[in-house]
């Protein structure tokens, strides 16, 4: 499904990120994995899976929420000199409290993570699509952002920005033939929801789920792959949610 293309993730080195960086894989892109630190035992896993599907995986390493650092590393993707065919904004951060117990400073914080960065690197890599004509931008928001969840209030403010700057950013670019589309997870086995949802909250809310489970990461990718592929060619400007019918 994305043979020959070449396709950027963010936050590739766990949960969701990791996931998708193997699903693609075995459908044949080429991956610029994106990481915030060097780690010996993530480059194993690429290197595995580079080898295992016949594709190129190049592990890349920045802060995102550092401008400098995110310049290096959109320079060192354009002197690779390859046509950028996808992007997913997978990386970011959680933080659960009551609004009147959230300070300004964490508000920012959410915001600087999964937002602003988010929002900067797409900035450039965008271009790179408009002169090409071509590309499909997936971000990664949460169900967080579409139920407005208590105790989520930093976290799906700034995950709301992400999908409402994605719809205008689909009108905007959509004449270049780059399609723009957000996925909203739900509860998802990852490391990052074991240390942030309590377990008396999970159990109340998968019970209000139609399939009454946790999804798995590889259910988030699939979706991914699937917007990143031609399967998808005539979807734009779309919010998935991957919950289990929440």
């Amino acid at each position: 499904m994305l043979q020959n293309k070449t396709i950027i993730v963010t936050g590739a080195n766990r949960g969701i990120g990791e996931s998708i960086v193997e699903v693609i894989a075995q459908s044949g892109a080429n991956i610029f994995a994106c990481a915030r630190k060097k780690d010996e035992e993530f480059e194993k896993k690429l290197s595995l899976l580079s080898e295992k599907y016949s594709v190129i995986i190049k592990p890349i390493y920045f802060d995102l929420t550092n401008s400098d650092e995110l310049k290096v590393a959109v320079k060192a993707i354009r002197s690779e000199k390859v046509s950028i065919d996808g992007l997913v904004n997978n990386a970011g951060a959680i933080f659960t409290n009551l609004f009147t117990m959230t300070s300004m400073e964490k508000f920012k914080e959410m915001f600087e993570v999964n937002y602003f960065a988010q929002i900067e690197f797409t900035n450039y890599i965008v271009k790179l699509m408009m002169r090409q004509k071509s590309g499909s931008i997936v971000s990664i928001s949460s169900s967080a952002a579409l139920e407005a969840n208590e105790g989520r209030s930093a976290y799906a403010g700034a995950k709301s920005a992400l999908i409402t700057t994605s719809k205008v950013l689909a009108k905007e670019v959509g004449s270049y033939n780059i399609r723009v589309n957000v996925i909203a997870p739900g509860l998802t086995q990852t490391q990052m929801m074991r240390e942030s949802t309590p377990k008396d909250a999970l159990q109340s809310t998968t019970q209000r789920l139609c399939l009454q489970r946790i999804g798995e990461p590889k259910e988030v990718a699939n979706v991914a792959l699937f917007l990143l592929s031609d399967l998808s060619s005539y979807i734009t400007n779309q919010v998935i949610s991957v919950d289990g019918g929440m």
